[in-house]
């Protein structure tokens, strides 16, 4: 009996060899082994790309048509080619001591050459060669080992692979030796060695010795104050540019307008040349009105070559650097970046891209804009854009609520009734983390007329868009009366004419003062209108009015 009891209470004396899973150089993080190895030593520490987007930037780049990790800050960009020891900042060229290199397969970044842009901490063991990653708000909970009995000074406490005394022992620990404790489990605690090693001990052979906190203050890097008018909201509206070149002085006056937005820059070919059709007299005009120019470039709405584009840094880097020389010929304030119709695939590289453009544009105090649809709906029209890491980047963010029922729409309905286009709005800002200060809500001067009519039995729509004052005139000559439309919010018309019934939800000063409200609910930075040529004179004073009236 006692026998038996003593066997089932005696401690295990079989011994294991600690590994680390056939990992020969560990990375640890909060206690956990990741999967890909370091490389390098000392000096020459290299991290795997992977271990650093997860762990340090997200947003870290790899291109590997070019062999390029690039980093991109608020004001920089950053590229480095493997094995080249040569770096460039915003195109300036600087020596590193070690390259970016990839070694089977697996891409390095030396740690002297992210400790430059990132705060993060690493401790290397000289034996195991482990490596331990910390960041800013670590917290590490060490300890002490100690002896059963205050007269054992010679002993040597065991590590076992589980928390129970029939484990096997994976190492001795000497008194006094410092551990760091990862959790507790009943009357063990779970600990990680200065080299690597992890175990149990039981929690009578430690004393806890306080924690270290890992803090680092705040680096001092630029932050960019993005433009807006004093006191006031953006008033931005688009001036759809085609062939002819827009004939200013024709334009109606437009109170409270402060941004207008030439549709100018496209990318014309695979190679990423851009065509032009800015006019100096135009920037002229606008800043004599005192509008601030913000261009528009776009992909002219092309997938293929936009996925081409975007694939390669070179490509992109010459379209940065066109934008950036057309901005300081024209005398621009900003470019409004309106890319649609692209591939899910090319999301990130998008992303990407107005990463690598904005500190360019940045640099020569250019404001940074972007045009993106409300979430959901099509890839090639909605789900491409990343409206939460744009948002992180630029300065504003036009919302395009507007194409609910778009023209080849099978059911006939509002362009963008009042509901749709604050639930659009709101979803953003929750779902996309995108704050109020950042979005302009895009609104819509054109209308539809839908017209319906049945064609062997079965229902025909089609629509044409058209501008308020061709509503208007519609209105005054057929001698028709709007009714307000609870449901869309909007004013709303039908007749019916050779048996083809005619449907108008309508734009009108009504509904823009209803879009204002909108903008004023949630304190956004402004509104945007497509497009200039769609409007008319009561609406602009709508506007004006709108979003200069006090609560």
């Amino acid at each position: 009996m006692y026998i038996q009891q003593w066997l089932e209470n005696r401690p295990s004396t079989e011994r294991v060899q600690l590994n680390f899973e056939g990992n020969p150089k560990p990375i640890f993080q909060n206690g956990d082994q990741l999967d890909t190895p370091a490389a390098g030593t000392g000096n020459e520490l290299m991290l795997p790309l992977d271990v650093v987007q997860q762990y340090i930037d997200s947003t870290a780049y790899y291109e590997e048509e070019t062999q390029s990790f690039i980093i991109t800050t608020t004001d920089k960009v950053i590229r480095f080619q493997t094995e080249q020891l040569t770096a460039w900042v915003n195109e300036k060229p600087y020596s590193l001591k070690i390259p970016v290199q990839k070694i089977e397969d697996i891409i390095y970044i030396p740690v002297d050459v992210l400790q430059s842009y990132y705060q993060f901490e690493w401790r290397e063991d000289a034996v195991t060669g482990a490596v331990f990653l910390l960041q800013d708000g670590d917290v590490l909970q060490k300890a002490i080992v100690k002896a059963t009995h205050a007269d054992e000074t010679e002993i040597t406490i065991h590590l076992r692979t589980e928390p129970t005394i029939k484990a096997p022992i994976a190492a001795e620990l000497n008194v006094d030796e410092s551990v760091m404790i990862l959790s507790e489990q009943s009357d063990w605690y779970h600990i990680q060695l200065e080299n690597g090693w992890k175990g149990f001990v039981a929690k009578q052979n430690l004393v806890l010795n306080g924690t270290e906190v890992i803090h680092y203050e705040a680096k001092n890097s630029s932050v960019n104050i993005p433009w807006k008018p004093l006191g006031g909201k953006i008033n931005l509206t688009w001036e759809a540019v085609y062939n002819k070149k827009p004939d200013f002085n024709s334009f109606i006056e437009m109170p409270g307008l402060n941004v207008i937005s030439p549709t100018w820059f496209d990318i014309e070919d695979d190679e990423g040349n851009i065509s032009n059709k800015a006019t100096k007299p135009f920037v002229t005009w606008a800043h004599s009105k005192g509008y601030q120019v913000w261009a528009l470039f776009s992909n002219d709405f092309d997938p293929d070559r936009t996925s081409k584009v975007l694939a390669n840094y070179e490509i992109r880097l010459h379209m940065i650097r066109q934008l950036l020389s057309y901005a300081e010929l024209y005398n621009l304030q900003g470019i409004n970046i309106d890319f649609e119709n692209v591939y899910l695939k090319d999301k990130s590289k998008l992303t990407q891209f107005v990463r690598e453009l904005t500190p360019y544009l940045h640099e020569q105090n250019l404001v940074v804009s972007i045009d993106v649809t409300i979430r959901g709906g099509s890839e090639m029209w909605s789900l491409f854009a990343d409206r939460e890491e744009l948002g992180k980047t630029v300065d504003y963010m036009m919302v395009m609520t507007y194409d609910e029922h778009w023209a080849a729409s099978p059911v006939a309905g509002s362009v963008a009734s009042l509901p749709w286009t604050e639930a659009g709005i709101v979803d953003i800002m929750r779902e996309d983390k995108v704050p109020a200060s950042k979005l302009l809500l895009g609104v819509p001067y054109y209308t539809r007329i839908w017209s319906e009519q049945f064609i062997d039995n079965k229902k025909k729509t089609t629509s044409k868009a058209v501008s308020m004052e061709a509503v208007d005139k519609i209105i005054k000559e057929k001698n028709l009366t709007p009714v307000f439309d609870e449901a869309t919010g909007q004013d709303y018309v039908e007749y019916t004419e050779n048996e083809v019934i005619n449907k108008i939800w309508i734009e009108n000063e009504k509904s823009m003062r209803a879009r204002i409200d909108i903008v004023k609910k949630y304190d956004l930075a402004g509104v945007a209108s497509w497009a200039r040529v769609f409007g008319k004179a009561e609406t602009w004073t709508a506007i004006k009015e709108a979003l200069e009236k006090k609560p």
